[in-house]
């Protein structure tokens, strides 16, 4: 006979372990790119069709080199957390869960590492 209560048996388990957490962070990785991603829009317009000297010129600047850093990184952060649930919501299987988590992560983090470098390496060489 178990004299465990209920709230005892499922305690460390199921959504109320950090659902919270993740829906603030994703709410706000959200609020972050209205802003940042209406700056990369506006940006984008302003200089399509530019040639690449003028682009780097205007990536020297380092209130532009951030905010398109603060892009990649809001951008990257939000897609795995939104990648993240789809997955815990419809992969039912937990090996192919596990599996697919751990991918999901190093796909953005290698998204993120590469526009990074990419970006960093534009600003500051050229």
């Amino acid at each position: 006979m178990d004299m465990r209560t209920p709230l005892a048996k499922v305690r460390g388990l199921g959504s109320a372990k950090d659902g919270t957490e993740h829906f603030w962070r994703q709410r706000l990785t959200a609020v972050s790119n209205i802003f940042l991603l209406t700056f990369f829009v506006i940006f984008l317009v302003a200089y399509a069709g530019a040639p690449y000297a003028e682009m780097v010129a205007v990536l020297h600047n380092p209130l532009v080199a951030i905010v398109c850093a603060f892009v990649v990184i809001s951008a990257t952060f939000h897609m795995r957390i939104g990648m993240q649930v789809i997955i815990e919501d419809y992969v039912h299987a937990e090996i192919g869960k596990i599996a697919l988590l751990f991918l999901n992560t190093f796909f953005a983090v290698a998204v993120a590492g590469a526009s990074l470098f990419a970006l960093l390496k534009i600003a500051f060489v050229g």
